[in-house]
């Protein structure tokens, strides 16, 4: 091993499970959790770079710089080409499953095999390090990225989750579009994705996990063979401020849908410090007694013909500069689940959780969690947020072990505030 690598085992003996962190002399960071007991592979190459990232300055150069609404998304799509061909292509010859994704915060290039995992991490390594954009293959890509902004156009779902963002933030990026618009593409050049690409795809900025069928050794083997050593670049993100208030409380509008839907949030007052692993557990196990289908709110929605099993959904949606409980689905009367939700959020206030009801949730999601570590995906995705998040897997995990009634109540009185919720509703075409 490299003098300059640095290699820590992280453990846990609650889990009594492992895996290796690893500081590569190239700068990236290298997470190998083996599986001996699993068929296949599944990798992640990803970066610290999503849609909300548009002004951003290195610590190199004095100003910052605006860069054209949906550049991190179109430059994952470039990344696939090469001179040669294109990734996809290179993965189908050996049989293994690629994809990639951008999200408002990392872009993620992945793939998944039960057989060559050699070969398709050194196809991975290669075209993530070898961008290859020109004037022609930029304009060829509007056309394509253009044809999937207007679907997303097109889906209700997205719509109405995009409406309730605008509806929540006034000024952080969170609120656009992870694509962009066909009108911010059309500025993007292929100076401007080298310019991102070498500003965020430097690998003190990225992070591998490879999880399943492999070995430290030979993952360790093909990144000192594949990795080009880069000088690291710090990044700042630069958001205006974002005030502690909503732009407006409902926003309503008639697609082509079989039943109205709606979302519902509550927006988090974000403070600068970054939410720890037992902040992030502590929420999941009060919207899990709020809102799962065993709580009395959904209990008494689901008896009153409000809302159905198959829709209703929520979630904890965090990230720089932002944060909001959700809550969404299908229902006659979506106001009616929206004055519900409010209702139960002024009840918590008021009577608090038992301590009963927090250990019965905390053992159900610390069990979810740990069944979660039999996925090879779900692990090397997890492992990768966290990171991204400055957070540890195990630690969260562990977190649900120590989570009592007072650290539930506390997050009740900062989080819940009936001047900060907001509601997006989609109405049939045909509905008076």
């Amino acid at each position: 091993m490299s003098a300059e690598m640095k290699n820590t085992l992280v453990e846990s003996k609650l889990l009594r499970d492992s895996y290796r962190c690893v500081k590569h002399a190239s700068g990236l960071t290298v997470f190998i959790y083996p599986k001996a007991e699993m068929r296949s592979t599944y990798a992640v190459f990803g970066t610290r770079y999503g849609s909300i990232d548009k002004v951003f300055k290195r610590s190199d150069e004095a100003k910052a710089e605006t860069t054209p609404a949906g550049i991190a998304h179109f430059l994952e799509h470039k990344l696939f080409e090469s001179e040669d061909g294109d990734a996809f292509g290179r993965y189908a010859e050996i049989g293994a499953s690629a994809n990639a994704y951008t999200s408002f915060e990392t872009t993620r290039y992945l793939f998944s095999c039960t057989e060559n995992a050699e070969q398709a991490l050194e196809i991975l390594l290669d075209f993530v390090q070898s961008p290859y954009f020109t004037k022609q293959t930029v304009e060829k890509e509007l056309g394509i990225i253009g044809q999937e902004i207007k679907m997303y156009d097109d889906d209700p779902q997205w719509r109405m989750m995009f409406s309730l963002l605008r509806a929540m933030y006034h000024t952080h990026p969170i609120k656009d579009d992870i694509a962009g618009t066909v009108e911010s593409i059309a500025e993007i050049t292929p100076e401007y994705l080298y310019r991102c690409y070498n500003t965020f795809y430097n690998l003190n900025n990225m992070a591998l996990c490879v999880c399943g069928n492999c070995t430290e050794e030979e993952v360790l083997a093909l990144c000192d063979k594949m990795l080009k050593k880069s000088e690291p670049v710090e990044v700042e993100r630069v958001f205006e401020e974002e005030p502690d208030t909503i732009v407006q409380p409902l926003v309503e509008e008639k697609l082509p849908v079989a039943c109205p839907m709606f979302q519902f949030g509550v927006k988090e007052a974000v403070t600068g410090a970054h939410r720890t692993e037992k902040d992030l557990a502590v929420t999941e196990v009060l919207l899990d007694i709020m809102a799962s289908d065993s709580s009395p709110m959904f209990r008494k929605l689901l008896d009153a013909g409000l809302v159905n099993e198959a829709s209703f959904s929520y979630e904890y949606f965090e990230g720089t500069g932002y944060g909001a409980l959700l809550f969404g689905g299908e229902s006659g009367n979506p106001e009616a689940v929206c004055d519900a939700i409010r209702e139960e959020m002024a009840r918590l206030k008021r009577e608090g959780v038992k301590e009963e009801d927090v250990r019965r949730s905390a053992k159900s999601l610390y069990g979810a969690n740990v069944s979660g570590l039999n996925s090879p995906d779900v692990i090397a995705n997890a492992v990768m947020t966290m990171y991204f998040n400055d957070r540890e897997l195990f630690r969260y995990i562990e977190c649900f072990s120590e989570i009592t009634a007072e650290d539930v109540n506390a997050r009740i009185q900062t989080l819940f505030d009936m001047d900060k919720t907001a509601a997006s509703i989609i109405r049939p075409l045909d509905e008076a």
